[in-house]
């Protein structure tokens, strides 16, 4: 029988991680044209609401029943508003490990967002389902992502050469595929623990009825 992780909704002071919806497609198509989230992917350029509608509907819901992983959509929880992704995935359930993948609208961003998704879904993913290991990884130019994992208190723990494949701008503005080198960062349970203490003692609780 395949281990799968529950449907579930988590909520924090700010935000609320729930499964992502249909009605998501417009905004999610939106911040996956974005050129960051273009840069630092392998999302198709240009990102249709068909790709969107593939993803949320299929593809997404597909890696949990296949127990891959989860993926959250992060919302405000004022607003509704579709702030972004975190994606549990390549799911190691012998070892009890997971890796982060995560995204944040251009809007929403420079307001802690990001690591407080991130932590709440690792905090979920540790205390409630007994998970030993998280990793990010993170390509080398891409600071933000790294100041993400360095603020929930990821250690670094090297550097994979060559191991992943970005894209920049052109001069005629089209898109090239480059090489890059991948920083992997790893967070275990003790490691919530310790400092950032503001950080390690962030709130979350898990709804499982969450429709």
């Amino acid at each position: 029988m395949t281990s799968i992780l529950p449907e579930i909704s988590i909520t924090t002071e700010r935000l609320v991680l729930r499964p992502l919806d249909e009605t998501d497609v417009p905004e999610f198509t939106e911040m996956m044209n974005d050129e960051l989230v273009t840069a630092w992917t392998s999302v198709p350029v240009p990102y249709t609401e068909d790709d969107a509608r593939d993803w949320i509907t299929r593809q997404a819901p597909g890696e949990r029943s296949a127990g891959r992983g989860i993926v959250f959509a992060v919302t405000e929880f004022l607003t509704q508003r579709l702030v972004g992704t975190v994606h549990l995935r390549k799911v190691d359930w012998r070892v009890r490990s997971a890796e982060a993948a995560y995204v944040i609208a251009p809007w929403a961003r420079g307001e802690g967002y990001a690591a407080e998704s991130v932590l709440a879904a690792t905090q979920w993913l540790f205390l409630d389902r007994k998970f030993e290991r998280l990793e990010i990884r993170t390509a080398a130019d891409n600071t933000a992502s790294q100041q993400v994992a360095q603020k929930i208190g990821c250690v670094s723990e090297g550097v994979l050469r060559n191991a992943w494949i970005a894209r920049t701008r052109t001069e005629d503005g089209s898109w090239t595929d480059i090489r890059t080198d991948l920083i992997v960062w790893s967070l275990l349970p003790e490691d919530l623990d310790g400092p950032p203490g503001e950080m390690a003692g962030a709130g979350y609780s898990s709804h499982p009825e969450w429709r």
